[in-house]
């Protein structure tokens, strides 16, 4: 199972970032081209970006955000990648399913694209982007840019945000994709990210982006099963395993009804939780 518990971003011009990167726990990082590099570092960046593509050595998987094709950097960040291919390409500021297909007609086969949901018309035409179809696997809420268009003044809890939250959830869950939650700007503060990465979770999100490494140990933790979740999910397994279950739609497990549906969502915590004692090498309890 791909784990996105944790996504780093880090500035593809920042050498020292990128080879401290090679070591970190992040389930995935993200060599920036966009946000993160100023204009006149833009083609620095973009090699600095095959060059670390090329020496590879990253716990996680790898990807790039590229600048959008409506820039003077875009169409040449996509065609470099063409001979060295990442995992994944974020593609920015993503407003529409023809969007989406401008950008994976320029990707390599088998590179995954993940758009950032992050403008008002994003967020207005969900269902249509989300549906856009192979090699799209996830969307990315960008918090920083929904939230300046959008007026918005958000406290830890969000909650300006919370019905968008959802809407990214569901468009993603809809269509089979990843749905991965915005960053905490404020790197110090761990109570805030610890609330929103739990929030992320509650909301149904796969992981939460991040900008710092040490915000990496908190998303981790947050999303992944707990030690109760892993018990539980154990326990309706076996249930629905035992002799007098076979056949059963529903039965009874301790004080509740449980369904099928609740044995594959038990099924795919169990994976997520092996997923997650994997990658820190641990012996799933």
């Amino acid at each position: 199972m791909f784990l996105t518990r944790s996504v780093l971003y880090l500035p593809a011009s920042n050498p020292r970032a990128i080879e401290k990167a090679r070591g970190l726990n992040a389930d995935a990082v993200i060599l920036d081209l966009e946000d993160a590099v100023a204009p006149d570092a833009k083609a620095e960046a973009r090699r600095a970006a095959v060059e670390a593509l090329t020496a590879g050595g990253f716990r996680g998987r790898i990807g790039v955000r590229v600048n959008g094709l409506d820039t003077p950097w875009g169409a040449d960040d996509l065609a470099v990648l063409a001979g060295r291919k990442p995992d994944f390409v974020v593609a920015p500021k993503i407003e529409s399913p023809g969007a989406v297909h401008e950008v994976a007609a320029r990707l390599p086969a088998d590179v995954d694209l993940w758009i950032m949901v992050e403008t008002p018309l994003s967020v207005l035409r969900l269902d249509a982007i989300a549906g856009a179809g192979a090699p799209l696997a996830a969307l990315m809420l960008g918090i920083n840019d929904f939230g300046e268009r959008m007026n918005l003044v958000l406290g830890p809890e969000r909650e300006p945000l919370k019905p968008w939250l959802a809407a990214v959830v569901a468009a993603a869950r809809g269509h089979g994709l990843l749905a991965i939650d915005g960053v905490v700007n404020a790197t110090d503060d761990a109570d805030r990210l610890r609330t929103e990465c739990l929030q992320g979770r509650a909301f149904g999100f796969d992981g939460k982006s991040l900008i710092h490494p040490a915000q990496i140990d908190a998303a981790n933790a947050a999303f992944s099963p707990s030690p109760e979740e892993v018990a539980r999910a154990r326990e309706v397994v076996a249930a629905f395993a035992a002799a007098d279950a076979q056949g059963q739609g529903a039965i009874r497990v301790g004080y509740r009804m449980v369904e099928r549906l609740h044995l594959d969502a038990a099924h795919r915590l169990l994976a997520r939780h092996e997923a997650a004692s994997t990658r820190s090498g641990l012996t799933p309890i």
